[in-house]
């Protein structure tokens, strides 16, 4: 019998796109018999710390926190230069000033809700929604400022928000490296031999799709916040680059540096392993 590999998604573009040709089974599964699930990315960092999943996509911040029980796979990660989370206001050039106003973020365990916290520690009334309700919180007015994911980065202004900081963009001048946002991770309970058909999958499935981008649409329109053909499209160009097919070199250091900063705040306190990336 082929062996079952639970993997969850997120709904976002990018994964839809890299994950269409799986999910059509355009691709061989070597052998694997997968089942997907498509849901929001701090469920599914939740549902990693409580256990489920063979594979899942997942927010660096609990990549790292999860490093003793998984290995990152080299392909099918978020990372790049411009691709950073929008810390954003309910006004136009409001900034922030006083610890209680109240800032939202797409979930404990999102890479964004750390660089908030790396950025911005003065600001301590914090409070975790989907990510998709952050700017419509915010044009209502019941917030103050939001972290924004996602592809929301291409319509705020048109919601009538302001822009704070783009906090990759200060990541980048402040690292000199592209920002991990997330990526896929196998539980250390697969054998290698497993873990290498996954990652197999995952790549032969990304470049199926890069080999016909708008076959993806119908997948990408289904799951997406935003409907317009060319939104997503941008999005697949801002997050799916030369590191979602490989992380390599670049990718590597970008995560070591994303944990010395999470080292630097105390979030790693406790935790024994190092992030690894599976095949050395």
């Amino acid at each position: 019998m082929s062996q079952k590999i639970h993997i969850g998604i997120s709904t976002c573009p990018n994964d839809t796109f890299t994950f269409h040709g799986l999910m059509t089974r355009s691709v061989d599964w070597q052998g694997l018999d997968f089942e997907v699930e498509l849901i929001d990315i701090q469920r599914l960092n939740d549902r990693l710390f409580e256990g489920d999943f063979d594979a899942a996509k997942t927010s660096f911040h609990a990549a790292l926190l999860l490093a003793d029980e998984t290995v990152v796979l080299p392909s099918g990660s978020a990372l790049g230069f411009g691709v950073g989370p929008l810390l954003l206001s309910s006004e136009s050039g409001q900034t922030p000033t006083d610890t209680k106003q109240l800032t939202l973020c797409p979930g404990q365990h999102t890479t964004a809700s750390l660089l908030n916290s790396l950025f911005y520690p003065e600001m301590t009334r914090v409070e975790h929604i989907v990510f998709s309700e952050i700017m419509p919180t915010l044009q209502r007015k019941d917030a103050d400022f939001g972290v924004c994911i996602h592809e929301g980065r291409f319509t705020w202004e048109q919601l009538g928000l302001g822009l704070v900081e783009d906090l990759g963009t200060r990541w980048e001048n402040e690292t000199n490296c592209p920002l991990p946002l997330g990526g896929i991770v196998a539980r250390r309970s697969l054998t290698d031999e497993v873990i290498a058909k996954v990652q197999g999958v995952i790549r032969d499935s990304l470049e199926f799709a890069l080999a016909d981008r708008d076959a993806a649409l119908p997948a990408m329109r289904k799951y997406a916040q935003e409907f317009d053909d060319d939104v997503l499209l941008k999005h697949v160009d801002l997050y799916v680059n030369e590191w979602t097919t490989d992380l390599g070199t670049t990718g590597k250091n970008a995560l070591h540096k994303l944990s010395e900063r999470a080292q630097s705040i105390g979030l790693l306190a406790g935790y024994q392993s190092s992030i690894e990336v599976f095949g050395g």
